[in-house]
């Protein structure tokens, strides 16, 4: 058998992204994969936010081999190992402390949504109350906990039981008439008949990655940051996807001046897409009894050691947060005169930094719009409701050529689907 039938034969139904990129890849390096058939594709997914320095950094690939031939601990739990105290200093001293952050850092697991079930579980735990507040078209993980506080009905259904201790409301503009939706929820928690519990927490995204690339307003952020204070909330922030440099800032709650209670982080902190998530929580918050929340897998010390690479090549200056802001604004004026030379192709276009959405209506032009971009050699993911979003999100190393490269296919992509839908249309 090929191996896309092994792949076929062998792998659950439950597989999903080798469906949308249907090739079998064998290598890559920086924003660039290749298949077994010497096929090149420009990597504009970033595996969905766990590649913002690209496929095999090469500081970080040799720091990860001298680590390996030298015989250092692979799996540790969370013993104490230098690779981890490495990291944890490094994290303290280059990103915590300039940004004037105090926080105890818990290894929570090998993924963003253990993460979240260690936030939350935290959460209540500190005020002693079941509910915690979440947003339309959020999503926190795949998880029981992270689910009941993930807003889609698919992923929602997919539990297979009742999904209580969380409760939706509406995010930022969810209604897109110049509704406060901030005001509305604090209207809610000061009545006690709304009916909803009064919550341990609020989890919230500055950017909504799985949720349509939905961009919550400093201003906005800044309210519920306030909601928190006046009910006695903490206020969690889910970083997962938009953190480490994503949105522009190291943390994407930055520009908006929060000082979120706890802080979740996955995906691009181990800098080479190896398994690591983290919880922060401010020092007083940190109650946990020793082993009370644990897990075979907290300690991943390979990713240790990129992630220390990664913090350490990147972020001692503000270079990349000014250029990712910089490439992302003309990534998102291109993308508009793009679609502005399309009249019968109506999208929206919107995000932060090196995270764009283009909102396509009708909705099956956006699945039908990366699946062209990945005949062309782009690879690019949908999200949102009936996936009709295109997340843009090269890689954060990737040059000004790369970004004109991928738009460039962009394009003529958009172009070939608005000439397909024409032509299927009954005349």
């Amino acid at each position: 058998m090929s191996t896309m039938d092994i792949i076929t034969n062998l792998e659950s139904n439950v597989r999903g992204y080798v469906r949308s990129f249907p090739r079998v890849f064998a290598s890559a390096r920086g924003n660039r994969i290749t298949t077994i058939d010497d096929e090149e594709y420009l990597d504009f997914f970033s595996g969905a936010g766990a590649l913002s320095y690209g496929h095999n950094d090469p500081k970080m690939e040799a720091a990860l081999l001298d680590y390996i031939s030298a015989g250092g601990v692979n799996h540790g739990l969370d013993m104490a190992t230098e690779a981890q105290a490495t990291f944890l200093q490094t994290l303290n001293e280059v990103v915590l402390k300039p940004r004037n952050m105090d926080y105890r850092v818990q290894l929570a697991g090998p993924a963003g949504t253990l993460a979240n079930e260690a936030a939350i579980k935290l959460a209540r735990k500190i005020k002693g109350r079941d509910n915690i507040i979440h947003f339309t078209h959020s999503f926190h993980g795949m998880t029981i906990g992270a689910i009941a506080a993930t807003s889609n009905g698919a992923v929602r259904k997919s539990a297979g039981v009742n999904l209580p201790g969380a409760t939706t409301v509406p995010y930022c503009d969810y209604y897109r008439d110049g509704r406060n939706t901030a005001d509305d929820l604090d209207f809610l928690l000061s009545d006690s008949f709304s009916g909803i519990d009064k919550p341990a927490a609020i989890i919230v995204e500055t950017v909504q990655g799985e949720g349509g690339i939905n961009v919550a307003s400093h201003e906005w952020l800044q309210q519920i940051e306030r909601i928190c204070r006046e009910h006695d909330l903490l206020l969690i922030v889910d970083d997962i996807q938009v953190g480490v440099g994503r949105t522009g800032p190291f943390f994407s709650f930055e520009p908006a001046g929060l000082k979120p209670d706890i802080i979740t982080m996955a995906k691009s902190i181990s800098g080479m897409g190896m398994p690591l998530g983290l919880t922060l929580m401010r020092p007083e918050l940190d109650i946990w009894e020793p082993g009370e929340h644990t897990g075979t897998f907290r300690g991943n010390n390979h990713a240790f050691v990129c992630g220390t690479v990664m913090m350490s090549e990147y972020w001692r200056d503000d270079e990349l947060e000014k250029e990712t802001i910089r490439k992302g604004e003309y990534l998102r004026d291109r993308l508009r005169a793009i679609i502005d030379k399309q009249p019968d192709f109506e999208a929206e276009v919107r995000g932060r930094g090196l995270i764009v959405g283009i909102a396509c209506t009708p909705a099956q032009y956006g699945n039908a719009l990366s699946a062209e971009c990945f005949n062309r050699g782009l690879i690019m993911e949908t999200t949102g409701e009936a996936d009709s979003v295109l997340k843009v999100m090269p890689p954060l190393i990737s040059t000004d050529a790369d970004i004109d490269e991928g738009l460039d296919i962009i394009e003529r992509a958009m172009q070939a689907v608005v000439e397909n839908q024409g032509n299927s249309t009954p005349k």
